[in-house]
C-alpha cells in the first residue's frame, strides 16, 4: 500500500461538501419548525417562521440582482431583521457588512463606499445617521427601512423614502432554496475595524471560518440544545462573535434587546429563562449592579461570556454571589471574535475570589477549532519561555483567521507574515502555557468593549488650532474598563480648557471616543522627537 492508493480517491460531491453556517437554520427550521427561535418584546417567531424570512430575504435581494460578491450593509440594533440578515444576505450569495452604529457619520460613509455596499438596511431609529452618512457617500446604495415595533415612538416617521423591510420580504419567496456557497473560501461577511491609522480596516470572514468558530462557541461556552440566549452583545461586533450562527446550530431561543439596562436584562433573563450571554465586562457590571428592587429570580443557571479587560475582583465576587458564572474569551476582529478561553479547571473554582480573580485575568488557551497559538518574539519568530514575564506578541494561526483585509494587500501581507496572523497584542506565557496579555502594541484604548484608536482621538485634538503636541493613552475607568486621556502640550501663548478641547472633539469623534481627562503638560520625548507614551501611562498609575 503507497500514499497513491489513498490518493486516488479523489474529492466527489457525495462526500466532500463547503463549510458554512448557512444551513444552521434549515437543520433547525426541519427539526424543531415550532420551536421558538425568537423572542422580541411581544414578537414570537418560530423556527419555521425564521427559516422562511431568511429566505424571502435572499430571494427579495437577489431580484434586485444583489449576488455573489455584492455587499449588504446592516445598520441595526439587536432586533429579528439582524438575525434574517445574518442568513438572508449570504444565502443570496452576498457579503453582510453590519455596521456599528455607535460610529460617526463620516466613518459609515466610508464604510459604505469602501465596501462598495449594493443595499443597505437600516433600523428607523437610526435613519438619520444613515442620512447623514449617505449625503457623504460617493454611491448610493438602496435603502431598505425597518420599522421596529420597539423602537422610539420618535422614531416612526424617520425615513428617507426607502422600501419597508417587510413589503420588501414579501416580494421574496418562502420556499427559496438553501444551498451552500460554491467555495466555503467566499466571503460571507465584512466587518470594519479601527486599528491605529487612518481609515478603519475591512476584515473579510468566509464561510468555513464561520462555521468553525460558531461551533468553537458551543465547546466553549459548554451550550446544551435549546438555549436561551439574550442578545446583550452588539450584532454589528464580529457579528456577535458568530453566536447567530451558533445558538441558531443548537436551535436556541434569540432574546433580542434593543437597549442594555439593569432592569431590561432581568426581566429578560426571568421571563425567558436564559441561560447564556456575551459582552464586555461594563455589561456584566450593569447587571450585576442593577438595584436589588429591579433584579428577578432566575429560571435556569446563567453563563455569562465576557471579553476585553478581565472583570475586577469586586464583579467576579459579585458575580459568584449572583450565582451567574463567567468565562473569559479573548480574540480580535480578525479572528472572528473570540479564539481564546480561560478554561477554568474544577479545582479552580474552590479557591478564594481575590486568587480565582488572578487566574481570570489571563486569556487562556486556544478554542477547540484554532490549530495554533502562542506568544513569539515579533524579530526571531520563536516562542518565548513559559516564565510568565518574557513578553512576546500574540499570534494565531488557523481556520478561524481571516481571509484578509478588503483592498489592503501590503496591510494584509504584514497582518499575516510568516505564516502567522500578528495580533499587535503583548503577552506573557506563564509555566502551564497559558497566555496573559500585558500591553497593547497598537495602542488601542478598549473602552466598554468598544476598540479606540488613540491616534484617531490624537488627529481630532491637532486639528484645535491651540494645540501643538497630543498624545492619547488608556487611563483606566470603573465603569468602562478604560477611557481615553488626553495629554496636550499648547502652541506658545495659546490658551485652551479642558472643557473647549472636549467639546471641540465633540464635533469630530462619536461620543465613546471622546477624552475623558485632559491634562496640559510637556510631553515627553526621546533624543529623536518621539512621544513617550510609556511615561505618560506611569504618570497616569502613579496618580
Amino acid at each position: 500500500m503507497t500514499a497513491a492508493d489513498y490518493d486516488a480517491l479523489p474529492r466527489r460531491p457525495a462526500n466532500h461538501q463547503p463549510l458554512s453556517p448557512l444551513l444552521f437554520l434549515e437543520r433547525a427550521a426541519f427539526a424543531y419548525p415550532d420551536r421558538l427561535a425568537i423572542v422580541h418584546g411581544g414578537l414570537r417567531r418560530s423556527y419555521r417562521e425564521f427559516d422562511e424570512r431568511a429566505r424571502r430575504l435572499a430571494s427579495a435581494l437577489a431580484r434586485r440582482g444583489i449576488g455573489r460578491g455584492d455587499t449588504v450593509a446592516a445598520l441595526l440594533p439587536n432586533i429579528p431583521a439582524m438575525l434574517e440578515c445574518h442568513f438572508g444576505v449570504p444565502l443570496a450569495g452576498a457579503v453582510l457588512n453590519t455596521l456599528n452604529i455607535r460610529l460617526d457619520a463620516g466613518t459609515i460613509a466610508y464604510i459604505l463606499d469602501h465596501g462598495e455596499a449594493k443595499a443597505v438596511v437600516v433600523d428607523k431609529e437610526l435613519v438619520p445617521l444613515l442620512k447623514d452618512a449617505l449625503a457623504q457617500c460617493a454611491a448610493k446604495p438602496f435603502v431598505i427601512e425597518v420599522d421596529d415595533p420597539e423602537a422610539p415612538e420618535s422614531a416612526r416617521g424617520n425615513t428617507l423614502g426607502g422600501e419597508d423591510y417587510e413589503a420588501f420580504l414579501a416580494e421574496g419567496d418562502p420556499g427559496h432554496p438553501w444551498s451552500l456557497p460554491p467555495d466555503e473560501w467566499d466571503a460571507i461577511a465584512l466587518n470594519y475595524t479601527s486599528g491605529t491609522t487612518g481609515r478603519p480596516k475591512g476584515v473579510v470572514y468566509h464561510h468555513r471560518g464561520a462555521y468553525l468558530l460558531a461551533t468553537g462557541n458551543v465547546l466553549a461556552a459548554e451550550i446544551g440544545r435549546h438555549p436561551s440566549y439574550l442578545w446583550t452583545l452588539p450584532m454589528f461586533h464580529c457579528n456577535g462573535w458568530c453566536f447567530p450562527w451558533t445558538v441558531t446550530l443548537m436551535a436556541g431561543t434569540h432574546v433580542c434587546l434593543r437597549q442594555v439596562r439593569g432592569k431590561a436584562m432581568w426581566d429578560a433573563i426571568a421571563d425567558h429563562g436564559v441561560t447564556h450571554m456575551c459582552g464586555a465586562p461594563i455589561v456584566l457590571a450593569t447587571l450585576l449592579q442593577t438595584p436589588e428592587a429591579e433584579k428577578r429570580e432566575r429560571r435556569a443557571p446563567l453563563r455569562y461570556m465576557v471579553a476585553g479587560a478581565p472583570p475586577p475582583e469586586a464583579v467576579l465576587a459579585a458575580a459568584a454571589e449572583a450565582g451567574v458564572d463567567v468565562v473569559h474569551l479573548y480574540g480580535l476582529t480578525e479572528v472572528y471574535g473570540p479564539a481564546t478561553v480561560n478554561e477554568f479547571r474544577r479545582e479552580d473554582h474552590a479557591l478564594p475570589v481575590s486568587e480565582r480573580a488572578k487566574l481570570m485575568a489571563r486569556q487562556g488557551i486556544r478554542y477547540t477549532v484554532l490549530e495554533y497559538l502562542d506568544v513569539l518574539d515579533p524579530a526571531t519568530m520563536r516562542p518565548v519561555p513559559r516564565d510568565g514575564t518574557t513578553m512576546g506578541e500574540v499570534m494565531f494561526r488557523g481556520n478561524v483567521v481571516m481571509k484578509g483585509y478588503l483592498k489592503d494587500p501590503a496591510a494584509t501581507d504584514k497582518a499575516l507574515a510568516e505564516g502567522w496572523f500578528h495580533s499587535g497584542d503583548l503577552a506573557v506565557k506563564h509555566p502551564d502555557g497559558w497566555i496573559q496579555l500585558k500591553d497593547r502594541s497598537k495602542d488601542i484604548i478598549i473602552s466598554g468593549g468598544e476598540n479606540i484608536s488613540s491616534i484617531e482621538v490624537e488627529e481630532a485634538l491637532y486639528r484645535h488650532p491651540a494645540v501643538a503636541m497630543a498624545a492619547v493613552v488608556a487611563m483606566a475607568d470603573e465603569k468602562w474598563g478604560e477611557r481615553p486621556c488626553a495629554f496636550v502640550e499648547l502652541k506658545p501663548g495659546a490658551t485652551a480648557t479642558e472643557e473647549e478641547l472636549i467639546a471641540f472633539c465633540r464635533r469630530h469623534l462619536a461620543g465613546f471616543k471622546l477624552p475623558a481627562r485632559v491634562v496640559f503638560q510637556e510631553l515627553p520625548r526621546t533624543s529623536t522627537g518621539k512621544i513617550q507614551k510609556h511615561v505618560l501611562r506611569a504618570s497616569l498609575k502613579a496618580g
